[in-house]
């Protein structure tokens, strides 16, 4: 029973963008853990770079997994702030932040390239540690499932 001097417990609010509905707990999580997950991976199969290759190789491919990190984050927030703006503003900006981005990674790259040209398919297998983290919460939300659709 509601009373003034016990009001019902407030919910805290969820963190969704301002534009839309606040996300549910696993949406935010998932967008939590992925970034853990690419870093994890990218330095769980670094270490092993490291036996099997070399030093410069195994730091080139963790540096890859770091920018594939920094890259999920930033595009993470852009996301939220472009919901927030008017649909002719949000394309107009969303257009213009991801040729900033897809301009900033390709210049990265180029510099690996131009460093180490012979270890550039380390960076790309570090910087590509998003696509098993993808699989890993695919995987984690096919297990959540309690009823599959044919």
């Amino acid at each position: 029973m509601k009373t003034p001097e016990n009001p019902a417990p407030v919910s805290p609010p969820s963190t969704g963008s301002p534009a839309g509905p606040p996300m549910n707990s696993i949406e935010e999580s998932v967008l939590r853990r992925i970034p853990l997950e690419i870093v994890a991976l990218s330095a769980v199969l670094a270490m092993g770079a490291v036996f099997i290759f070399d030093p410069m190789t195994a730091l080139l491919f963790f540096g890859g997994g770091l920018l594939a990190t920094l890259s999920f984050l930033w595009m993470k927030s852009a996301v939220v702030k472009i919901l927030a703006r008017d649909k002719a503003g949000a394309l107009r900006t969303g257009v213009a932040m991801y040729a900033v981005r897809f301009i900033l990674i390709l210049i990265v790259f180029l510099l690996i390239i131009l460093a180490y040209p012979n270890r550039i398919l380390a960076f790309a297998a570090g910087f590509s540690m998003v696509v098993p983290a993808f699989v890993i919460e695919m995987a984690v939300a096919l297990t959540h499932l309690k009823k599959w659709k044919v």
